[in-house]
């Protein structure tokens, strides 16, 4: 029974390490290399199941259960080879003539694992288990080990061959010491369980390998794809051309925003639309890049006006701002001095922007607003181009 302590050690171990990529949380692995990767992963798991088996069948003295669970743990021994072999190739993909190679010979060892456990069925060429339930190992059985000993060292060379290339990141060289380092760990271990057959050597060597793995390189993978993904919200979250928050950010407020009315807070908060004139008019005679001037130069004044509210791009020539606290308190004097500048824009053919400000006065949820003040805007754009303001 003490056998089976550390699969079970081992299980637990890998379970907890690797929790996000059993469940495949938030998509984090999502290239091809890791979808091999949760595959070994699954593999492991099996063979730690076995292992924790072997241990209790051997102590019950159950020679046929344990005869089977001896079959399926050499088969499930050697194509987890077969997945890190896979595993390396894909993540690697570094030559391609030995690409090919370690996948046949990864395969070979495979199939000739799974032929020659089927062959042990009938004839015993790989091991035997006694009626007392004693186990013995068979020349066929050294044979296997040793081919997996020889692959794995192998892969491990492989890993190793990009130190020696040039303009190779230090972060790569890191990752591909650490996959060296867990092929000879498990080799070493391999050879170990070959001479210890009543040793959960291999058992350990997994557990020692993937806790090496996930520090070193998976560790570093989900940095790199928790900073991918932020540079990715970036480009969602701020407009490329102004520089303020876009329309996904304004729908997240808005949400934020809804969500305390239903909950009966009734926020104080403004919001404004403002919608720049004459933008198709600087288009069509002056050209894109100088409308994109506009626009900026526009925005830049809206953002200046209103310092303590987040203001957001929602349309190509308009903006929205939801103002609180500061600016809340001083939303008209704020709307009055837009109206000026609008005057004083009109009669110096200066950057002319529509205003419409509503308040929430208890609505029901927050687009409410937003037309009210939508509906001020277009009134006011309306009384600038008439000359009525």
């Amino acid at each position: 029974m003490y056998y089976s302590t550390i699969g079970i050690l081992a299980a637990l171990v890998l379970l907890i390490e690797n929790q996000d990529i059993f469940q495949n949380r938030n998509d984090a692995f999502t290239k091809p290399a890791w979808k091999v990767y949760r595959k070994f992963l699954y593999t492991i798991l099996i063979y730690y199941i076995t292992d924790i088996l072997w241990g209790i069948l051997e102590y019950f003295k159950l020679p046929t259960p344990l005869f089977i669970d001896t079959s399926i743990y050499f088969v499930t021994m050697a194509f987890g080879v077969l997945l890190w072999t896979q595993y390396v190739v894909v993540y690697m993909n570094q030559n391609k003539f030995m690409d090919h190679f370690l996948l046949y010979a990864g395969r070979a060892v495979a199939v000739f694992a799974f032929v020659v456990t089927i062959i042990n069925i009938f004839v015993p060429v790989l091991f035997d288990v006694d009626d007392k339930c004693v186990y013995y190992a068979l020349p066929l059985r050294y044979v296997l080990l040793i081919l997996q000993m020889m692959l794995l060292l192998l892969i491990s060379v492989y890993a190793l061959n990009c130190l020696i290339r040039k303009n190779v990141t230090n972060e790569l060289r890191q990752r591909n010491r650490t996959m060296a380092a867990f092929g000879l760990i498990m080799a070493i271990f391999l050879f170990l369980q070959m001479i210890f057959a009543y040793l959960p050597m291999y058992a350990i060597a997994y557990m020692l390998g993937t806790c090496l793995l996930r520090a070193a390189v998976i560790g570093y993978e989900k940095e790199e794809y928790v900073a991918n993904y932020r540079k990715a919200q970036g480009r969602v979250n701020v407009d490329a051309l102004t520089g303020v928050k876009t329309k996904y950010v304004y729908l997240e407020a808005e949400e934020r925003l809804n969500d305390q009315i239903k909950e009966g807070i009734n926020p104080q908060f403004a919001i404004v639309i403002l919608d720049i004139n004459d933008l198709k008019k600087i288009n069509d005679t002056l050209g894109h890049k100088a409308g994109d001037r506009f626009i900026q130069d526009a925005c830049r004044y809206v953002a200046q006006t209103f310092k303590h509210s987040p203001v957001f791009r929602v349309g190509g020539d308009e903006f929205a701002v939801i103002s609180q606290g500061e600016d809340y308190d001083n939303i008209d004097k704020l709307i009055d001095g837009v109206n000026e500048h609008n005057i004083e824009a009109v009669r110096e053919n200066g950057i002319v922007v529509a205003c419409g400000m509503a308040k929430n006065e208890n609505d029901d949820c927050v687009s409410d607003v937003y037309e009210r003040a939508d509906m001020k805007m277009y009134a006011n754009k309306s009384m600038l181009k008439n000359g009525t303001i």
